[in-house]
């Protein structure tokens, strides 16, 4: 069977075209999540580049985490956005791929970004005096690496897979965004070999951190119950609360998404993708700031400098 040239081939992203009301209200909303997404997380990046009070391994991830958001949203909502007010909801097999393989390696490295977080912070409740000098600079670079290299190569080897596939049918994408399963499963050839590498994929970048999270918090659990004061437990606990409701909202709504029985409605399937896509992002930086003394600090401090400019 000959593969069909890549230029020749667009893919129609079906989205909600069936609901043409519902994409415009859709539109409205997803713009303002978008623009919460950029205003939230390129403060939390500057703030941890800016103020040296934020110098520490905590904020340096937090400040890849808010970094890798704005890259994941980035590459899949503006060509959303166009396509809820366009009745041409077509793209091209280039632009599908670049769409896919960024998102699939933000997500996978957002995945072991959580569990390299996880770790720090063991380190930090566990051995708070050595904390200093296991978590040292060039560690932190090191596992920071080694989180995006991860999420590139996972992704690089699953897109390699799926360009290799022949395309010779109405290329409708049942989904808002060019989502690597839909985008396999139009192929018309076997996929056997690419759903294997997506189911291993899966178990590989979603429960070997989860369960590495998990076991992190066990330790952290255990050595906050023999703290004595109760003033030491809640500062202890305080110093986890934002990354266990990140991992919770994170790890909650892709479970659910995956192993929630199959829903026969496609609409409920497409929103709820869309809610991990999108929400997900938005409220990483609101969680980390909302009772955060320390950013909340050093964005007094950076919007009175910006005063201080502007008056000089």
């Amino acid at each position: 069977m000959e593969r069909t040239n890549w230029t020749e081939i667009e893919f129609i992203l079906q989205g909600l075209s069936e609901y043409p009301r519902a994409e415009k209200l859709l539109f409205v909303m997803c713009l303002m999540m978008y623009l919460v997404i950029l205003l939230g997380n390129s403060t939390l990046v500057i703030l941890t580049l800016l103020d040296s009070r934020l110098h520490t391994p905590m904020y340096f991830f937090l400040g890849n985490l808010s970094f890798l958001d704005i890259w994941y949203t980035t590459s899949f909502i503006p060509t959303m956005l166009i396509h809820f007010l366009s009745k041409k909801k077509t793209i091209s097999f280039t632009r599908c791929i670049i769409q896919m393989s960024v998102s699939y390696s933000m997500g996978s490295t957002e995945c072991v970004l959580l569990a390299v977080m996880a770790y720090d912070r063991y380190v930090a409740i566990c051995n708070p005096l050595r904390y200093s000098i296991i978590m040292s600079k060039a560690l932190c670079i090191q596992m920071s690496a080694l989180s995006w290299g991860l999420g590139f190569l996972n992704s690089l080897a699953e897109t390699i897979l799926a360009i290799r596939l022949p395309f010779c049918g109405k290329n409708v994408i049942n989904h808002f965004i060019c989502e690597i399963l839909a985008f396999v499963k139009l192929a018309c050839t076997d996929i056997f070999l690419n759903e294997i590498a997506i189911m291993l994929g899966n178990v590989i970048f979603l429960f070997s951190p989860l369960l590495l999270i998990c076991i992190s918090y066990i330790f952290i659990l255990s050595t906050v119950l023999r703290i004595n004061s109760a003033e030491g437990k809640k500062k202890a606990f305080s110093t986890c609360s934002a990354h266990v409701t990140v991992v919770t909202v994170f790890y909650g709504t892709i479970l659910f998404m995956y192993m929630k029985p199959k829903s026969k409605d496609a609409v409920f399937e497409k929103l709820i993708a869309l809610f991990y896509g999108v929400v997900t992002p938005m409220l990483n930086p609101i969680i980390y700031s909302l009772r955060n003394k320390e950013v909340h600090g050093a964005l007094r401090k950076l919007m009175t400098r910006q005063w201080f400019w502007k008056e000089a």
